[in-house]
């Protein structure tokens, strides 16, 4: 998958979407001024009429037509996206989701938070909050939120059941690939472009209601106004369905062949498309209403005709992730899970996993050992840049790997509620007692004395984490994180900066964990604000690039001389001949701190560009350590381009 070139067609799509909408509005408002026109024209008297034109006749009705309908439909599709600003975990629980509890026993919902946890790390976001569908038979899954720190994925309690861990991993991969590619946001605007569209049926159907019986004498216009309000509505919204249609379609296939390169197993996803082909229940939700997320889901959740399909025919999409594929395999499958055979196994299987205690099945291939911190990396620009929200089957093994190692009791604190932000603080913590007193005292000033004791405790705990654990340990905490008041976040994120700044110096390992998750903070406090797609190219943002660059070609190399040439290596690429002069920022946090906004706004070519540059600026002196690589993954990961664990292929 080309993760910037699937950006850029998504940024394409939503605004061919703002333009259908236009045309659809635009045509709404004419069909409406003529409805208007025609019942104030039955009721004109001729002789007056002659000589005049139409909009001299009926000019202000027709403007105050026009204004009540862009009105109507502008505060109702801002009135749905506003109530879906919330973020994707309200989302979900409108749709009459339940959270999965952290400390589930069920074997089946084990299972799903393990591999959502799998999938979250070896792609390089936070984890999303975990829902389940619990009354839905069907197989389906849907993901919702605007961005990666923002995002809630529910699967219904059938997939649970029916499905393999291998085929629940690819249609969670399939999910993620809309996290990663910018979908959901657009997932949402089409929510609330569709609501605006159906209001004027709505309000033509509830006027047609209470007017029936009605004797007053303007009661015929007004009858006949609300029966054009309630066709042009649902005759907009057939338009609108029609485009909805249209623009998922694509976007599944997309999905689909995302979750195979990533899983590189195509018999994951293609055996959930078959079970959704050959069961009864198919994946449609009968108990929620799914004609508004329709777009969304995994699995078509409404059965539409193929006009307003939203997903393309369920063989096609198997044929294509599986060429070999035979009709004929489903009527066996039907019959096993006719008889139930299909959920035993699955149940027996996710009960043995739990036994074992471990992120995956037994049988599963095992990865080498973690490798050691200052263990060199060979790594190549070009090679690196393609991993970006790309990662493969050897990350996802490397991904159960590295959670797997981390002890339990770390996992769980970094689950529950009580426990994740003091974890997320501690990973913050020096080594050195003088300097984490001073530390803690910040965090007693911010949080309290309580927090500022569990930090230091749970600072022991830690021990020595192996660099590949940090990251992943930060993603884990974050569900829970996101579990906090809004007061409390937005002290916590005050006691993240006064933690590093509490000597007086910031590493740019501890800086930039701390701005990753001030950046996922800030997403889930204000999820509409959270983007992941751009515009603008490198030359607008000059002065920025310029500041990384030389930041990091400062830290990892020793000498002014060494750094100089770095920095030549990672820029010279970007601008061409238009040389640049080495100069390192005076106050480099405040430099990095003025220039991440605009570098997150980057398009998806810049940004491929500016990954590229990273590396090569690193990679100079010849050699960049699993540490650093560690650095560059979260530098990365903060300008929304999560890489995987391993790097170096």
């Amino acid at each position: 998958m080309d993760f910037f070139g699937a950006q850029e067609h998504a940024r394409r799509q939503s605004r061919r979407l703002v333009w259908l909408f236009l045309l659809a509005v635009l045509a709404i408002v004419v069909a409406l001024n003529l409805v208007v026109v025609g019942v104030l024209e039955l009721g004109a008297d001729p002789r007056r009429a002659a000589g005049a034109t139409l909009f001299d006749r009926h000019g202000s009705a027709m403007v105050a037509t026009t204004l009540l309908t862009l009105a109507v439909i502008g505060v109702a599709a801002l009135f749905k996206v506003g109530r879906l600003r919330a973020g994707g975990a309200a989302v979900t629980r409108e749709l009459g989701a339940t959270l999965v509890p952290m400390d589930t026993r069920d074997p089946l919902l084990r299972r799903l938070r393990n591999v959502v946890e799998e999938v979250a790390i070896a792609s390089g976001v936070p984890v999303p909050q975990v829902f389940v569908l619990e009354d839905e038979e069907g197989i389906n899954a849907f993901a919702a939120g605007y961005a990666p720190g923002d995002a809630a994925v529910a699967v219904t309690r059938g997939a649970l059941e029916r499905l393999s861990r291998d085929e629940l991993q690819g249609v969670i991969a399939h999910e993620f690939s809309h996290v990663l590619n910018g979908d959901m946001r657009l997932n949402i605007r089409l929510m609330g472009v569709l609501f605006g569209i159906l209001v004027l049926a709505i309000v033509g159907r509830e006027v047609l209601l209470r007017m029936r019986g009605g004797n007053n004498r303007n009661a015929g216009a007004i009858l006949l106004i609300a029966l054009g309000l309630l066709v042009i509505g649902y005759v907009g919204l057939f338009f609108g369905r029609l485009i909805k249609a249209g623009v998922s379609r694509q976007r599944e296939y997309l999905a689909d062949a995302s979750a195979v390169q990533f899983t590189r197993q195509p018999d994951g996803i293609a055996g959930a498309l078959k079970k959704i082909a050959a069961g009864s229940a198919g994946s449609k939700l009968t108990q929620h209403d799914a004609e508004e997320i329709s777009h969304m889901l995994f699995g078509d959740g409404v059965g539409y005709s193929a006009l307003f399909a939203t997903h393309p025919p369920i063989l096609d999409r198997i044929r294509r992730v599986q060429p070999g594929f035979d009709p004929r395999e489903l009527k066996p499958l039907a019959a096993a899970m006719a008889t139930g055979a299909v959920s035993g196994s699955n149940l027996a299987a996710a009960r043995a996993e739990l036994a074992i205690g471990l992120h995956g099945a037994a049988e599963r291939p095992v990865p080498p050992p973690l490798p050691a911190s200052g263990h060199a990396l060979p790594l190549e620009a070009r090679s690196v840049a393609a991993q970006v929200a790309n990662p493969g089957r050897d990350d996802y093994l490397l991904a159960g790997t590295i959670a797997a190692a981390i002890p339990s009791a770390l996992l769980e604190l970094a689950r529950g509620p009580e426990s994740a932000p003091w974890l997320v603080l501690a990973l913050l913590l020096d080594a050195d007692d003088g300097l984490r007193s001073r530390q803690l005292a910040a965090i007693d000033a911010r949080l309290g004395g309580d927090g500022a004791r569990l930090a230091g405790e749970f600072r022991l705990r830690l021990g020595e984490l192996h660099p590949m654990q940090v990251l992943p340990l930060a993603q884990l905490a974050f569900p829970a994180l996101r579990r906090q008041s809004r007061g409390f976040l937005g002290r916590f994120g005050a006691a993240l900066e006064d933690v590093v700044h509490a000597d007086g110096q910031v590493s740019i390992r501890e800086y930039c964990l701390m701005r990753l998750v001030a950046v996922h903070l800030g997403e889930a406090l204000d999820p509409g604000r959270g983007r992941i797609l751009g515009s603008l190219k490198l030359a607008d943002c000059r002065r920025e690039v310029m500041a990384l660059i030389a930041t990091l070609a400062v830290s990892g190399h020793a000498g002014r001389e060494a750094a100089a040439r770095a920095f030549a290596a990672g820029i010279g690429p970007m601008f061409g001949s238009d040389a640049i002069a080495f100069a390192a920022p005076d106050d480099w946090r405040a430099a990095l701190d003025e220039a991440w906004p605009k570098l997150d706004r980057l398009n998806g070519e810049s940004k491929q560009l500016l990954v590229e540059g990273l590396v090569r600026t690193m990679m100079h002196d010849g050699r960049v350590t699993v540490a650093e690589s560690e650095l560059l993954r979260t530098v990365c990961a903060a300008l929304h381009c999560p890489l995987p664990p391993m790097l170096a292929r």
